[in-house]
């Protein structure tokens, strides 16, 4: 679609929320400061070999002492709502006992600067930092770490919950399981492969506990949860590749939603008794995971093509977003991700098929009837971005085309997908989040991997808006304008893609 600013601004149903997404370990730094205590992710960061060039998170976009100058762009962008995690570690040092007091400041400091701003909060209480005490004692393969995170839903209620107008309880768990317990590739780095089943149910447990914490304090703010979601596409006609792209929608897609939205575990997960014989799910864990949703929260980037064996040869990471590391060739792998042909790539090596969000939204519909109104709580894409500094000029231009029409495209595919007529009709969609803000430590990825609207010199700490970011201001200038009932010329303000550092070049 590529669609233009106005053209989008017209998709947009009213209400749709427009908004941005970071993470408090992404960005925050300060990590041995007013009292915050360490994660399992300090400790995996500082591993030699972890991260690329063994890159650090203790600065980052040192967004904890930089924070207004952060949400004033937020402003200026003009976006709906930001959603922000609240660092556990920051809040509750320990993964239990008291709170923070400095903590809780921060996080108070931001919530009430965004809504001075006419910036609606939405907070995730997990993405990922787990304190390292709970770590150290098991992480998600300990059940005690689901209570853990409903207590810490009890303080985060009290303390916030008059002011979040959403929550989301936790972000991607496929993720945590697939990258921190079976591969190895996040922390806490175990490898557990198939052993690592009970980190799935834990994480979902935890989610249910943290609801129904949330709702117990009876906090106004609606609550859902964040998967990211895959459509997996069979490489060929070959049953067997069908057959492998089926586990794989299992695996990554399925054993996280299906208990979440339909009351029990995909039927080939059942089976996981033996491998792990603390992976039997009680009917009383089913209905804390099951308790009904005011929305669900979809991160989407990519589809995956899935062949059956080993494969042959190196293949972008995909799903277990590393370093690199080749997910194809292992002798005895029963399936492997292979590239699409002839199809455009981001910097992570993943592929970029707008047609696919279409795809995930009808698939979601079809599975879950009952589906609550879905907001994708990311999409976005890395790109080696290139600084442009004009002849004679202090000024600095981020042409991001490609990150320009990676937003376009999606955005607009999500849109008419959920149309009256589209593939996903069913779906009531309220909001899209672009994941990033602004550019960030991407785990393991270090800083290799910009996602950001907004470029961030990691040296200087000097943000710069990116083509991007004036593009999707264009997006929210151009519906305020036609909602108001403004003549269209007065709803395109100029942006780098009308003016001399508009984004001509490419990424």
């Amino acid at each position: 679609m590529n669609a233009s600013a106005n053209d989008l601004a017209s998709l947009l149903p009213p209400g749709f929320t427009l908004g941005v997404a970071t993470s408090a370990f992404q960005i925050e730094g300060a990590l041995d400061e007013d009292g915050r205590g360490p994660s399992g992710w300090d400790v995996f960061a500082a591993k030699p070999g972890s991260i690329v060039e063994d890159q650090s998170p203790a600065v980052s976009c040192d967004h904890y002492h930089r924070m207004p100058e952060d949400v004033a762009l937020m402003k200026d962008l003009g976006i709906d709502s930001y959603r922000f995690s609240l660092s556990w570690s920051r809040i509750q040092p320990g993964g239990s006992g008291p709170a923070n007091s400095a903590g809780l400041d921060f996080y108070d400091r931001l919530i009430d600067l965004l809504l001075a701003n006419g910036i609606s909060p939405m907070a995730t209480l997990y993405h990922w930092d787990t304190p390292l005490p709970l770590d150290e004692a098991g992480g998600w393969m300990n059940r005690d770490t689901a209570y853990r995170l409903g207590d810490f839903a009890v303080i985060a209620a009290a303390a916030f919950g008059d002011r979040v107008k959403r929550w989301v309880t936790v972000n991607e768990p496929a993720t945590v399981t697939t990258n921190g317990y079976a591969l190895g590739m996040h922390a806490p780095g175990q490898a557990l492969m198939l052993k690592a089943l009970p980190s799935v149910h834990h994480q979902l447990l935890g989610h249910g506990l943290a609801l129904q914490a949330l709702r117990a304090a009876k906090v106004p703010g609606d609550i859902g949860i964040t998967n990211v979601y895959s459509p997996m596409v069979p490489a060929t006609a070959n049953p067997l590749d069908k057959v492998s792209a089926g586990l794989m929608d299992v695996a990554q897609n399925r054993l996280y939603a299906d208990p979440v939205l339909l009351g029990k575990y995909p039927d080939v997960i059942r089976a996981a008794t033996f491998f792990s014989s603390s992976f039997s799910p009680s009917s009383e864990d089913m209905e804390l995971i099951s308790q009904p949703l005011d929305f669900y929260g979809l991160n989407y980037y990519m589809p995956t093509l899935v062949g059956a064996g080993p494969g042959e040869g190196a293949v972008p990471p995909g799903m277990a977003e590393a370093m690199g590391d080749d997910l194809s060739g292992t002798p005895g792998a029963p399936f492997h991700i292979a590239p699409f042909p002839d199809t455009e790539t981001t910097a992570y090596g993943w592929p970029v098929k707008p047609e696919y969000m279409s795809v995930a939204l009808a698939e979601m519909a079809d599975r879950y009837p009952d589906l609550p109104p879905v907001y994708i709580t990311e999409g976005g894409a890395s790109f080696e971005d290139v600084v442009v500094h004009p002849v004679g000029t202090d000024r600095r231009m981020i042409p991001d085309e490609r990150r320009l029409r990676y937003l376009a495209d999606h955005i607009g595919t999500a849109l008419e997908a959920t149309r009256p007529g589209g593939a996903a009709e069913a779906i009531d969609l309220r909001g899209y989040y672009v994941w990033s803000f602004m550019d960030n430590f991407e785990w393991s990825a270090g800083y290799k991997q910009p996602f950001g609207l907004v470029h961030v010199d990691f040296e200087t700490q000097v943000r710069t808006p990116k083509a991007s970011y004036y593009w999707l201001q264009e997006v929210i200038a151009a519906r305020s304008a036609a909602s108001a009932g403004e003549p269209e010329s007065l709803a395109q303000p100029e942006s780098l893609a009308q003016s001399d550092s508009g984004p001509g070049g490419r990424d």
